[in-house]
């Protein structure tokens, strides 16, 4: 799959569990991850790092030069129409009451992403059959089962294909660009894969933040506005 342009419409955003504060965060802090989709979302705030920069004035020169220093991930400013019985809702709100961050994730387009019916052998590495997956190496690839998977692979974990690449079937790695995964049990059950577009998914750490509940005229949707203060690196994977 290639790059192109995607909406905000069909993003998700996901909450995960309290953790405690860091400010490097890892794939492996993401590793089997329960998350919770907050429903509701009407805005999307922005979010990434931007730099703060130095600057000392030279004598000699008679330049004012610059250097940089700390990065701030931002504090994501987001509106969301009020579902009292929202899991995801619920579980923000519990958020917000708690002094530690939350693990967060964003797929951004998310409703683009492909999905479908595999297979997965027991091998070194493992082969996944997913008949005209049209992938090449470093897509992500998230598996789902009705069962188990077969050891090696973990569901709602984020892999990366990896070569052998063929027409219907490739190997994933746990790291972009890692050696493939060796899968030593066979598993049971209906197994399926979804491929977020490559890139396009956040994952951090941060704190959930209250807002106001928004007034207006009589035609005018009733929203709140809930925050994401940014604890740590964002993974873009």
């Amino acid at each position: 799959m290639s790059g192109g342009l995607y909406p905000i419409a069909g993003s998700k955003l996901y909450i995960g569990s309290r953790v405690t504060a860091k400010g490097v965060v890892t794939l492996g802090d993401f590793t089997g991850v329960s998350w919770t989709e907050v429903g509701g979302w009407a805005n999307a705030g922005q979010i990434g790092d931007t730099q703060e920069v130095g600057e000392q004035a030279l004598i000699n020169e008679r330049r004012v030069r610059k250097f940089k220093t700390t990065l701030n991930g931002g504090t994501m400013e987001n509106q969301f129409v009020p579902m009292a019985l929202d899991a995801g809702q619920i579980k923000f709100k519990q958020a917000i009451d708690d002094c530690q961050p939350y693990q967060f994730k964003i797929e951004w387009g998310a409703d683009c992403m492909p999905e479908g019916p595999v297979t997965i052998s027991v091998a070194d590495p493992g082969l996944v059959t997913w008949e005209g997956h049209g992938f090449v190496a470093g897509q992500p690839v998230i598996f789902e089962t009705e069962g188990e998977l077969p050891t090696g692979l973990t569901a709602g974990t984020t892999y990366y294909v990896v070569a052998p690449v063929t027409t219907d079937t490739f190997a994933v790695s746990a790291t972009l660009g890692g050696a493939g995964v060796e899968t030593t049990g066979a598993g049971s059950g209906t197994h399926s894969a979804s491929a977020p577009p490559a890139g396009m998914t956040d994952m951090f750490y941060a704190l959930a933040l209250p807002g106001a509940r928004q007034g207006g005229d009589a035609t005018t949707p009733h929203l709140r506005a809930w925050s994401v203060a940014v604890d740590s690196n964002i993974i873009e994977t």
